[in-house]
Order: structure tokens, then sequence, then C-alpha cells
């Protein structure tokens, strides 16, 4: 399966991006890697692209549109996941949201055990990063849900699924950005803004994977734990359920690699790649 390069790799996006309304293919791309790899780099929030019926549905501007698309999306970070899998010794395989996560957000959870619903930032957003209105009060979220979210976590779970049947185990990494100064939406941006956050799961980030990451990841000024950002992204059907899915979320500070709020990368983000590709590469040797 070909990856169509994205906004956030191929030089200045416009406001946002609208996929072809005649694309009937998946909201995501899976693409292959070695086929003795556990690793599945999961890259949700990197697109800025919004299909035309859901732009209609938005309250926003198309200027407005593309402030908010510049603080929310994790840019460049498919480039980055894409430069790890081609330097790795045993490539990863990935999964790209194809869509931006103002579409739905599929690392959400869809009912009432998600706490950034408090700030209208559920699995479908109805509030902006600065707790602006995003879509009108009342808006119904379940036909996004059903077209999107449901499809998108059924992928995701096959992809575990997959990588558990050829290798008796699965790794997700999850790959993300943040930005240097906390947005209004954020519930827990008091806290430290490590150079680079992991995010771990008490069942589901062994030490081994953490130790692997804090090495890989060690030559960028620093790295902590669980903030800004904590948790991790494991399929539902597996959540706290199978240890032999391993999962890390790795958040990158937006100042180490591009312009802020959405500007081009910078010659740090081949060292992210990098960096990211020697923890690919040691979780894969792990038996």
């Amino acid at each position: 399966m070909n990856e169509t390069p994205s906004a956030d790799t191929t030089g200045a996006p416009g406001p946002y991006d609208t996929p072809d309304p005649y694309d009937t293919a998946p909201s995501f791309h899976l693409l292959p890697g070695a086929p003795d790899s556990p690793v599945l780099l999961h890259v949700p929030h990197s697109s800025r692209a919004v299909p035309a019926d859901v732009r209609a549905g938005i309250l926003l501007g198309d200027d407005e549109l593309g402030r908010e698309l510049d603080h929310i999306t994790d840019a460049h970070t498919a480039g980055i996941a894409a430069s790890a899998a081609e330097a790795a010794r045993t490539a990863p395989w990935r999964f790209v949201n194809r869509l931006s996560r103002l579409v739905v957000d599929p690392e959400r959870f869809p009912d009432e055990r998600e706490e950034m619903a408090a700030v209208g930032m559920g699995a479908v957003y109805t509030r902006t990063t600065h707790r602006a209105e995003l879509r009108p009060a009342g808006f119904d979220p379940e036909p996004l849900l059903d077209r999107y979210f449901a499809p998108y976590a059924r992928g995701m779970a096959e992809a575990v699924a997959d990588r558990l049947a050829a290798t008796g185990r699965a790794v997700v990494i999850d790959v993300h950005s943040y930005p240097s100064e906390p947005l209004p939406y954020e519930l827990h941006g008091g806290g430290p803004r490590p150079p680079v956050c992991l995010g771990t799961d008490a069942f589901h980030t062994p030490p081994a994977l953490l130790d692997a990451a804090r090495e890989a990841f060690g030559g960028f000024g620093g790295v902590g734990t669980d903030s800004p950002f904590a948790g991790t992204y494991v399929p539902l059907p597996y959540y706290g359920r199978d240890p032999r899915v391993g999962a890390l979320m790795i958040e990158i500070r937006r100042d180490l690699y591009m312009r802020e709020p959405g500007g081009a990368a910078g010659p740090g983000a081949e060292a992210l790649g990098a960096a990211l590709a020697d923890l690919v590469d040691a979780v894969s040797r792990t038996a």
C-alpha cells in the first residue's frame, strides 16, 4: 500500500486540506514493515485533512480553522515516523491517520471515561484549543463516530492482532508532538514540559520499554514521564487485558524540530527520526 503524502511533510499547508470527495479509501494507512517486527508506530494526529461535509459542520472561518489546525496538529510526525521506518534495521509497521483529529480523535474514549470531554475535546471535539466553539451546541457526534472512529478502532485492533499472530507480541509506539507553551485546553498544562515526554501505562508499559526510550531520546536535553501528557493508546479489546501488547507514547516538544505553531520542519526532525529508529531496533531485539 502506498502512502499519500500529507500536508505536514510536503511544505507549507493551506488553511486545511480537503480530501477528494470521491475517495472511498479508509481514513487511515497501514504501511507494512518487516514480517518479524512486533512494532507498530501509530501516528494519529499528523494530518490537517478535513472532508468537505465535515468542514460544513465546523463554525470557524477558513482563517480561524487554519490557525486551529496549526495548534492542534502534530505537524511532521508522519515524516518522523517514516524516517524512523527507513532507518531501522527491522522496519516497523506504521498506522497513520489520513484525517485531522478535528474530524474524530481516535485516541479518545468514545464515552464517559474520557476526561477531555470536560473541555469539549472528547472523541468528537466541540471546542477549540482556546476553548472557543468549534461545533454548535447540541451537535450529534454519532454519525462521525460511526463513519470514522469505529472503523479506525477496528483497523488498529486488527493491526495489533496481526503482529501478535506473526510475532507473539505487539508494541504500539505512539508518535505525537506538543507545543512548548501550554494551550488553554490542557488539563495538566502546569507540569513539566520536557523536550521529550514519555507517556506510560501501568499494565502495558514494561520497564524495559521505558528504559529503551529514555536511552534512545537521551540526547535531546531531557526526557520526562507523563507530563504534560500521560498514558498510552491500546485498542480496547486488549486494553488492560493482554500483557503481550506493550505500549508507549512519545510526545516531542515542537520547538525541537519545527517553527511553532504550524511552520516547517527543521533539522531536528531528522535527528528525532534516527532516535525513534534506535528505539524501534531496541524493541525488536528484545525477546
